[in-house]
């Protein structure tokens, strides 16, 4: 998924998610993700704190669904990270809080990759239909979800 990223040198990956399932799917790329520079901003609950233990972490603003104020702060974070972090790829599982990270990414010309999560197989996910447009890279862990994201790299399963 982001082997065009090792290229000798060590990259700035700025890790977007839920806390929960996305966050442990995303902690899965760690043999790849441990040989670069990383920064996480996820939700500050229990399990992420636990997880993320020892990483760089900035917290979300949640619930997400449904809350434009968070959204809105979502979006003023995902300026200030972004800005701060200087990040050379953003890359995310969803869930919410990753659509102002891709919007402002791309405003900026930042590299963005997008794992659409391996439990849905026959429809799409609301953030990845936000993030489809906005990615730099799409990818899918199941030959069925290429048909519902045309363009769409297949990865495997991640979990």
């Amino acid at each position: 998924m982001v082997n065009e990223l090792d290229h000798g040198e060590r990259t700035r990956v700025l890790f977007v998610c839920s806390a929960g399932g996305h966050l442990s799917q995303l902690l899965q790329l760690r043999p790849w993700w441990e040989n670069h520079e990383r920064h996480w901003v996820t939700f500050d609950l229990p399990d992420a704190r636990s997880k993320l233990e020892g990483e760089n972490m900035t917290a979300a603003h949640y619930p997400t669904t449904r809350s434009l104020p968070n959204t809105i702060r979502n979006f003023r974070l995902a300026s200030t990270v972004l800005n701060e972090w200087a990040p050379d790829v953003v890359i995310s599982n969803g869930a919410g809080a990753a659509v102002p990270f891709f919007v402002l990414a791309k405003r900026r010309g930042i590299p963005t990759v997008y794992l659409e999560v391996y439990d849905r197989v026959d429809s799409r996910t609301l953030t990845g239909r936000l993030c489809a447009p906005l990615a730099s890279k799409f990818c899918v862990q199941w030959p069925e979800q290429q048909s519902l994201y045309p363009g769409s790299e297949l990865t495997g399963l991640v979990y």
